[in-house]
């Protein structure tokens, strides 16, 4: 149920100069989704009742994530069109509800990726119990370098919060520092954030000082402690990401864990945010599961293996492949080395293995596609065969063709179906065919040149040398009898191709 009383802003428009990159410091990826993502699923985890994302740099492409990001509730974007400090922005959030903010308002920051729903909704229950005015999220840290020192009295009352800049030595040792994170009562926030000054170095309106206000006008100012620092990390530079992309990870891991799954070397297995794993389910070394993916029981992947955005079904093994938006039934298997591409459908029991790569295409129920084929825009029915080295030559230049291989069809190795063709149920493909016309059930395809061999032809052509020399202790040019049906060709002119 949404909480009638609460509104959450979170802060991201600031450029991200540190990240160095083109891309806005909010929609670098992190376990497969943007930071923003992270900072805004955390907050719609509390249910409030509007949750307000304050952008700048990089706007348009935030806006058009959001827009499609529907594990979203919806969000109202603003546009803080100068970064002018953080109570600025704060002002500008406000100013996009449709209406005044009651209860209580909530602020947080499009770059703390790591701060969980539970840690939220402690901030927001701590601030109700206490009947504070403002409630500031703190975190003791081993080096509180550069951050905002929580001042508190004998009995544990936050009196105020001192910039490390101007702290004392005293001061300086303090270990819990300032997140950044409040909550505000509505009515605290909308009256004092006019009156935030901007004599400072940077000539910005800053949230801390709204709590010098509040404290001024002799309102309550409280503390919530984080129960672990790294929640309250944000990202500044690429550093800061991988360090944090580890913890999230090592955090993802141990959820599936601890639901059923055996992960061989976490250290190695990289699992994004929403990906879903059934029990008895082994993950081996070097695994990579990507945003989208679904797996299903007792499946065992890798290693050396990347899925993205695939849904498996139970029993399913995947040895040291590559797959994109494939979809693969129970009790198939794939690998080692298959590369299976976006609109790949293996059905129950589909055996795809070395060296395969499959795109848009069905392979059907107990099909085999053993190893070294190239499948493009085909479909495969339950039971068939395709040797080793086949391809569908699917496209033209201009336009991809399909292929249609019925039920029950052995296509021998190193053939080639040019589509558009179709090979109806029970049909044959002969080895080293090249079928570019439809054939028929039960019927045998044999689309090759007849052999043709120069009797003699080493001895006569190439006399010195050690292909001669292995002929003649082979018996060749001795009247030796050629093997049973091969054809008596003597002609000098025959050469190799």
């Amino acid at each position: 149920m949404p909480q009638p009383d609460v509104t959450v802003i979170v802060l991201a428009a600031g450029a991200g100069t540190r990240m160095r990159s083109a891309t806005p410091k909010v929609m670098h990826p992190l376990a497969g989704r943007p930071l923003v993502w992270h900072a805004l699923a955390a907050a719609a985890g509390i249910a409030p009742t509007h949750l307000v994302a304050v952008l700048g740099h990089g706007r348009d492409q935030v806006t058009e994530f959001l827009a499609g990001a529907d594990d979203l509730p919806a969000v109202i974007t603003t546009v803080q069109e100068q970064q002018l400090g953080t109570g600025h922005a704060a002002a500008c959030g406000l100013r996009a509800l449709p209406t005044a903010p009651e209860g209580i308002v909530l602020v947080t920051y499009g770059d703390v990726p790591l701060l969980r729903t539970e840690t939220l909704q402690l901030l927001v229950d701590g601030h109700r119990s206490s009947g504070n005015a403002v409630t500031v999220l703190t975190a003791h840290v081993t080096d509180p370098t550069g951050y905002g020192r929580i001042i508190r009295d004998a009995d544990g009352t936050v009196t105020s919060i001192v910039e490390h800049r101007d702290a004392d030595d005293r001061q300086r040792e303090i270990t819990e520092i300032n997140s950044g994170i409040y909550v505000f009562d509505a009515a605290v926030l909308t009256e004092a954030l006019p009156r935030v000054g901007t004599s400072n170095s940077q000539g910005e309106q800053y949230l801390t000082d709204v709590v010098s206000l509040a404290s001024g006008d002799g309102h309550r100012v409280g503390a919530q402690l984080a129960d672990d620092a790294v929640e309250t990390e944000g990202v500044n530079d690429r550093t800061q990401l991988a360090a944090l992309a580890r913890v999230l990870n090592d955090r993802i891991v141990r959820r599936h864990q601890l639901a059923g799954v055996t992960i061989l070397d976490p250290i190695s297995t990289w699992i994004d945010a929403d990906i879903t794993i059934g029990a008895d389910s082994v993950l081996e070394p070097g695994v990579q599961l990507k945003a989208g993916t679904s797996i299903g029981q007792d499946c065992r992947i890798g290693p050396d293996s990347t899925l993205n955005g695939c849904t498996l079904g139970d029993d399913v093994t995947i040895t040291r492949s590559h797959c994109i938006d494939a979809r693969i039934g129970d009790g198939a298997d794939v690998g080692p080395f298959a590369y299976l591409r976006p609109q790949t459908v293996l059905h129950h029991g589909a055996h795809v293995g070395a060296h395969v790569e499959i795109k848009k295409s069905t392979i059907g129920p107990g099909a085999k596609v053993p190893h070294l084929t190239y499948l493009g825009d085909a479909e495969v029915g339950a039971g068939s065969n395709i040797g080793a080295g086949v391809i569908t030559a699917n496209y033209d230049g201009v336009h991809k063709f399909p292929t249609v291989i019925g039920e029950h069809v052995f296509v021998g190795t190193n053939s080639t179906l040019v589509a558009p063709v179709t090979l109806a149920d029970g049909s044959y493909v002969a080895a080293g065919s090249t079928v570019t016309q439809d054939v028929a059930a039960g019927d045998l395809a044999v689309a090759r040149g007849r052999q043709h061999d120069s009797r003699g032809w080493v001895l006569r052509r190439r006399a010195d040398s050690r292909y001669a020399d292995a002929a003649r202790r082979a018996g060749a040019g001795n009247g030796a009898q050629q093997p049973a049906g091969q054809p008596d060709g003597a002609d000098d002119k025959d050469s190799p191709a």
